[in-house]
């Protein structure tokens, strides 16, 4: 199928180079090749091959070659230096697209020497939104069987689909993980991996998670910034205009497959709609270069709202999430009377929108086809 993101990445193509950041199997090799059809020449090379890293290394490639797509350049030693000389010497005609599975915001933070160069781009798992765009026909209860992956969620069968899950949670822990650090204690993350499975919206203790997995809470920090670099998981902290406070409270983990979460059909529908408000935010600055964020709210009462989207450390909306409950959350009313804050209600299924007051209470898929991507 094709991807909403095409067209801009093209078009960004042409004024600098493009990072293509997201999960592994998200797509970025197939986008990227279908982008490769747009251009007269290209050549794909992944730092993963030994044949293709000599030739990457070498700059081995046609001077008639109009596009170069160099995945997981991460992995090569000073490759922000490397691609700083590759962009300031290539032909006029030449287009840079590189691809990650590893958040390449975050190598890119600290010294940077691409600054300028470069446009970042999120490929992340198919959602409502980007379905809509596409014209590719969906149901909530697929998305929630089998994530947004484009290749369970587009596979024949169930079995297919869970066969996929199965190699693919083998392949990020035993392959990826070990490649991204060296971890001494490889049954420890697991452990943590699977403790998160079951806590998926719940604001994490990395104490409790130190002491079922007999690991420093230190060491579960770590574990859990190694599975979020490599877009298995991302945080939700808690919306403060203290934003130093804010990192300092507990985290909600989610995870951007759907299919991994253990629990009720709640559960699993918050993770969904959450995955679903990060691409949207990250969509918003990639595409419009809006400062948003995702956090959620709570009191020290346990007041608490599923989500918050916030533009630049001020709240835009509220958001509540509920699998089958229409009765409008207490605490979605107290925090809309009190400070005056958009608020809405998500809903699963719901056979009608309503309104309680000013607060809208919305059907799942009329919502998430709402978002921006």
């Amino acid at each position: 199928m094709q991807r909403a993101q095409k067209e801009a990445i093209i078009r960004d193509l042409k004024k600098k180079m493009v990072f293509l950041a997201g999960p592994r199997q998200a797509g970025k090799t197939t986008l990227a090749q279908e982008i490769a059809k747009e251009f007269s020449s290209s050549i794909y090379l992944t730092y993963d091959h030994v044949e293709d890293r000599k030739i990457i290394l070498n700059e081995g490639w046609l001077p008639t070659t109009e596009l170069i797509i160099l995945d997981e350049m991460h992995k090569m030693a000073k490759w922000k230096n490397y691609l700083k000389g590759l962009y300031d010497t290539k032909l006029p005609h030449q287009k840079i697209l590189v691809t990650g599975s590893a958040r390449l915001e975050i190598f890119t933070q600290v010294g940077d020497s691409l600054a300028g160069r470069y446009f970042l781009h999120h490929l992340l798992p198919l959602s409502p939104a980007e379905c809509k765009k596409v014209g590719e026909s969906y149901t909530l209860d697929l998305f929630l069987e089998r994530g947004g992956f484009p290749e369970p969620f587009l596979a024949v069968d169930a079995t297919e689909a869970k066969r996929w899950r199965l190699q693919y949670v083998d392949s990020l822990l035993r392959t990826d993980v070990l490649e991204f650090e060296n971890i001494q204690h490889v049954k420890a993350i697991r452990l943590v991996f699977e403790l998160l499975q079951q806590r998926t919206g719940s604001p994490i203790s990395y104490t409790s998670i130190a002491e079922d997995v007999a690991i420093s809470p230190h060491t579960v920090k770590k574990y859990i910034q190694i599975l979020e670099a490599l877009y298995i998981v991302f945080r939700v902290t808690p919306f403060s205009r203290n934003i130093a406070r804010s990192i300092l409270k507990e985290p909600k983990i989610y995870f951007f497959d759907t299919g991994l979460v253990i629990g009720n059909e709640g559960a699993r529908f918050e993770n969904f709609v959450a995955s679903c408000l990060l691409k949207h935010v990250l969509a918003k600055m990639d595409y419009e270069a809006v400062p948003y964020s995702l956090k959620y709210l709570q009191t020290k009462e346990k007041q608490e709202i599923d989500f918050v989207l916030a533009v630049n450390h001020k709240i835009e909306k509220l958001i509540e999430v509920k699998y089958a409950d229409a009765s409008l959350s207490p605490h979605l009313r107290y925090f809309h009377e009190k400070y005056g804050l958009p608020a809405v209600q998500v809903v699963k299924e719901l056979k009608r929108k309503q309104m309680s007051g000013e607060i809208e209470i919305v059907d799942g898929s009329y919502f998430l086809e709402s978002l921006y991507l």
